[in-house]
């Protein structure tokens, strides 16, 4: 039975195929092209003596960074493999996540399984029930290694009953971006940004004309459980989630209507459009200037920067005006150490893991990716000064992450069905876009969520 519940979440996950931060961000989409290592370490090897090559302890390490994000992830790799003779880490891209976890599922917990892989965030629940997985904590305790060096809002997700059973890795957060120039031409004063749903929708009805809409969201659940999480609100019971297994979602509370019913005044009074799930329609609605803001990720900001032909602003996400703003919840992923390996194998896995949290190595990681430092001290580095001189909109969305008010709500929220909710969510907004009024909309999410908690309670009895 414990098989078919592990074969069924992991099933959820593969058919719903949505996921928090990957960005279809250049984060989430961790992007398709596969990075060409192979002929690289077959070269390695040949320029390694037979006596040397087998004293290396070798770690394969499975991951989604596909395109540039890949292009990155392996060069900081082969500078951990250059910097010691004891361990060889070797990445292997697996497709997105999605096609990840499919992949880790079919060798997991056997002598085939890779010693590190990356997971998306909504995958934590799945991994920690799945026994496939040595939780770091155990490392943490064996080296004492103090994680109070790493961004306490970024360890918070990752934390369960007080124990780390992954390190962070990559990691973002939803922000306002909008169209500085915009603002100016409408009156509107481009260094403060509007910060509360009636601000944006006010903003929102300047900005619009035949041309522009003044607002729009992308159909993702993610940016939805920000809209919950930033007023203070769980998104299911059980204390997110994290005291016990969720039995009901309570997103269809007040919080979760104020959202709603923000959404669907704007669309109704025609400065709100709908672009779809398709992270790069809404960007490429942003850089024709068919939409003066937007919410997106993060991980984004550099490239929007450089590919806008305007000024790019980036605000904190608006919350809404009932109540104070409490923040955000971390998207992208972690890394977890498989089971399965040899007590040596874990030893390598942990000091490649440690060496990436290192400040010089997150700051190299900070410039080159546009994901936060899991080390908030890379962003005293020289190098990063530099780029936030470049960029300061990089500095808005850190500072959204460390004013963020520790809470379950802003821990996130740990389900092993968020995938399905997720869809349940998008689907519910699409009616309400087409005209169906906000409470009946998000009583529907509601009830997909929970039917989907259900048949999993079901099904692990």
């Amino acid at each position: 039975m414990k098989k078919m519940v592990k074969w069924l979440f992991t099933l959820t996950f593969v058919l719903i195929g949505m996921t928090g931060c990957q960005t279809n961000d250049s984060e989430e989409e961790a992007v398709a092209d596969e990075p060409a290592s192979e002929q690289e370490d077959n070269n390695d090897n040949n320029n390694m003596g037979a006596s040397e090559q087998d004293s290396v302890i070798e770690i394969e390490f499975w991951h989604a960074m596909g395109g540039g994000l890949g292009d990155t992830l392996e060069a900081l790799i082969d500078d951990y493999n250059a910097s010691q003779s004891t361990y060889r880490i070797i990445p292997e891209y697996q497709g997105t996540y999605e096609e990840l976890l499919t992949q880790f599922r079919t060798v997991g917990g056997t002598e085939t399984a890779p010693g590190l892989i990356q997971m998306f965030e909504v995958g934590t629940k799945y991994m920690i029930e799945s026994d496939y997985i040595i939780p770091v904590q155990e490392w943490i305790d064996r080296d004492n290694y103090d994680i109070t060096q790493l961004e306490e809002n970024i360890l918070s997700y990752y934390m369960v009953d007080d124990e780390l059973y992954s390190m962070p890795f990559n990691s973002s957060t939803p922000a306002l971006f909008y169209n500085k120039e915009m603002f100016e031409d409408v009156g509107l004063d481009p260094e403060n940004p509007p910060s509360t749903f009636s601000e944006v929708a006010e903003a929102a009805e300047l900005l619009t004309n035949d041309d522009t809409y003044g607002f729009s969201m992308l159909g993702h659940g993610w940016f939805f459980e920000q809209l919950i999480s930033t007023q203070g609100a769980d998104y299911v019971d059980q204390d997110n989630g994290r005291e016990a297994d969720a039995n009901e979602a309570l997103f269809g509370g007040e919080e979760g209507l104020r959202a709603y019913e923000w959404l669907a005044d704007m669309n109704d009074s025609g400065t709100f459009n709908y672009y779809g799930r398709d992270w790069d329609n809404l960007r490429a609605a942003f850089q024709t200037e068919n939409v003066a803001m937007y919410m997106d990720s993060s991980a984004g900001t550099k490239e929007m920067v450089d590919n806008a032909s305007f000024d790019v602003g980036i605000a904190y996400i608006p919350h809404a005006d009932e109540v104070e703003r409490h923040g955000v919840v971390i998207g992208g992923a972690s890394v977890w150490m498989g089971s399965g390996i040899s007590d040596e194998q874990q030893e390598a896995a942990w000091d490649f893991m440690t060496w990436f949290n290192e400040p010089e190595v997150q700051a190299e990681w900070h410039v080159n990716t546009g994901y936060f430092s899991t080390n908030p001290a890379a962003y005293e580095e020289a190098i990063v000064h530099e780029e936030h001189e470049n960029y300061p909109q990089l500095t808005v969305s850190i500072d959204q992450l460390q004013d963020t008010i520790p809470s379950s709500a802003t821990q996130g929220a740990l389900i092993t069905v968020f995938p399905e909710s997720r869809e349940q969510v998008v689907t519910s907004l699409e009616a309400l876009y087409q005209g169906t009024n906000p409470e009946e909309a998000l009583q529907q999410a509601v009830e997909g969520t929970n039917r989907a908690i259900d048949v999993a309670k079901r099904a692990s009895e």
